[in-house]
Order: structure tokens, then sequence, then C-alpha cells
């Protein structure tokens, strides 16, 4: 039984040590995980870029559709739920990025 136990707490110690120490003896990424990370990065870069011009376009049609509706219901209620929705889209995006990047600062 107690061989047993030397047997238990040499593998504990085994993989507390192996699972603590790795990321600092190995450099702690490594170079895939980095080109990953980097990847994400520039592709949450490129999604912001473009979502502003394009919630810009979308408001900018949607308040034009109402100006020159000539009365007609549909079109106001249209170009208002066409404003409406690229305004809560264009605020998710934004929120998203900066839940991510509050995420990040915790992380590292």
């Amino acid at each position: 039984m107690k061989k047993f136990y030397y047997i238990l707490f040499t593998f504990i110690l085994f993989f507390i040590f192996l699972f603590t120490f790795s990321t600092y003896s190995f450099g702690a990424y490594p170079k895939l995980i980095s080109k990953l990370i980097n990847a994400f990065d520039q592709i949450q870069s490129y999604i912001v870029a473009i979502a502003t011009p394009a919630a810009a376009i979308s408001i900018g049609a949607g308040f034009l559709m109402q100006k020159f509706s000539f009365g007609d219901d549909e079109r106001i209620r249209t170009g208002k739920k066409l404003v409406r929705t690229s305004i809560v889209c264009y605020a998710f995006i934004l929120l998203l990025d900066l839940i991510l990047s509050a995420i990040e600062t915790l992380v590292t």
C-alpha cells in the first residue's frame, strides 16, 4: 500500500510540473499558435474597419428611403427598420470588439 502512495505521489508531481512549467521553459507559445493569434487579430481589425463604412452607407440609405418615400408608409417603415437594424448591428460589432479586447488584457 505504501508503494502505491509513492507511485501516485510521483505521478501527481510529474503532471503538476509538466503543466505548470512547460510555458516558461518552452517560450510560452509555439510558432503556429502565435501565427493563429496574429491572424485572428488581423481578421478582427478588418471586420471593424469594414463595418464602419457599411453601417454609414446603410444608415444613409435608410434615411434617404424615408426622405424620398413620398408618403408611402411601407417605404417609411422599411427605412426606419434599416436604420435601426444597422445601428444595432454596428453597436453589436463594437461591443464584441470591446469584449474581446477586455478578455485579451485579462488573459495576458
